[in-house]
């Protein structure tokens, strides 16, 4: 999956507005799955997408749809 497009969010963890995207980081063979990754580098939270950080993947529900129903495509079309 390319990386989405960022966007803008407030996060309450650090009072101020942050650049987020929809990553599907691969480790090693395998993917682990969809992360939403903030611009917050100096943040606490910032590997986690879990209580208090607000970041879930949820956010990006259209965008993993839209990745979802492509790669069932590709899959298809060979």
């Amino acid at each position: 999956m390319r990386w989405t497009r960022p966007r803008e969010f407030w996060c309450p963890v650090v009072s101020e507005p942050v650049l987020i995207r929809l990553t599907r980081p691969t480790h090693l063979m395998r993917s682990t799955g969809y992360f939403v990754q903030c611009n917050q580098a100096e943040c606490q939270y910032v590997e986690a997408n879990e209580p208090p950080c607000p970041l879930n993947v949820s956010m990006f529900a259209e965008e993993i749809k839209a990745a979802e129903a492509g790669r069932t495509a590709r899959r298809e079309g060979y």
